[in-house]
């Protein structure tokens, strides 16, 4: 039996988590270009870093386009000249407007980390983490001019661990993904894709982080307390104030324990236990400001946290 010829393809994406579907694209087909998102400073020299795509492309001999937008530009025209078959689209980090939609002879099409319709837009792993879901997956879609409304081509779902965080959570799910779109190439370009439209009625969205999205509010149970604290992690962190000072709280366990909500309770085998709604919270891992993020009995047998101390929500209290 004959394989099917390579399509030929533009790839658009530029975190980390689309890195490994990129490399399996082009280990089977003909990657024409690959469009990422421009370099942007990074660290604390804030000098200009490139997208792992990006990285990724350069490495693999490929063409890389960094548009700084893609509205009202010519970028519809210049990815028509290439003749692309298809688009595939791996959190690339920016709308493509209806002109660039049409380009491809067998459409665009966007591997998203949720299962659609539940979770739509720019951060639906650590949106899943925060609303405490058992379950999440990853979905082959056709992309149309709404946001993350096309219909469904495929999708595997992969069950959430107590202990996931969003970065934890990405890597499952970029490898899962990348299986997904693999499996996925060959139906579209025999024309054996059986599309599923989404139930508009039941979506929800999962809008980009803020860093004020990492504050603790420890009113909360602590189960949800713990939720957001995962679904923050990496960024923006889970973050609470102790007198004055923005500190960081990683690796939750939910435990027993009562107190004010935001009260040290003490150092337990867990870690830093703080009173929440309902229960407590053990953090494993404590980041002080202008240190790295360590062990707490590690960190608090430098700088004690005296049992009674308040952790407030540092987002609120600092207004």
């Amino acid at each position: 039996m004959r394989s099917a010829p390579p399509l030929r393809v533009v790839f658009f994406g530029s975190p980390t988590f689309a890195v490994p579907s990129l490399d399996a694209v082009a280990d089977r087909h003909q990657v024409v270009a690959v469009v990422s998102q421009p370099d942007r400073p990074a660290g604390r020299g804030r000098a200009l870093a490139p997208p792992p795509v990006k990285e990724l492309a350069v490495r693999r001999g490929l063409p890389v386009l960094q548009p700084e937008r893609l509205k009202g530009t010519d970028i519809a025209e210049r990815l028509a000249a290439l003749h692309p078959d298809l688009f595939v689209v791996v959190a690339y980090g920016r709308i493509l407007p209806v002109p660039v939609l049409e380009v491809p002879r067998l459409g665009p099409w966007n591997v998203h980390a949720s299962l659609l319709p539940r979770y739509r837009g720019a951060a639906p792993i650590q949106w899943a983490l925060i609303r405490g879901e058992s379950k999440t997956g990853v979905c082959v879609m056709r992309m149309e001019a709404g946001l993350d409304t096309g219909p469904v081509a495929a999708r595997r779902e992969l069950e959430i661990h107590d202990d996931d965080t969003a970065g934890s959570l990405a890597q499952r799910l970029s490898r899962v993904g990348t299986d997904l779109l693999v499996d996925t190439i060959p139906l579209i370009a025999e024309g054996r894709v059986a599309l599923v439209p989404q139930d508009h009625a039941q979506a929800t969205l999962a809008p980009i982080l803020r860093k004020e999205d990492g504050a603790l509010d420890f009113t909360a149970t602590a189960r949800e307390v713990a939720a957001r604290a995962r679904g923050v992690d990496p960024w923006p962190g889970p973050t609470a104030l102790l007198d004055g000072e923005l500190i960081k709280l990683f690796h939750p366990c939910v435990v027993e324990g009562s107190g004010a909500p935001g009260e040290v309770l003490g150092l337990g085998p867990e870690g830093l236990v703080v009173a929440c709604g309902t229960d407590a919270v053990a953090f494993g891992e404590v980041q002080l400001p202008g240190r790295k993020r360590l062990a707490a009995g590690a960190v608090l047998a430098g700088r004690p946290i005296a049992r009674g101390s308040r952790l407030l929500e540092s987002w609120r209290s600092a207004k």
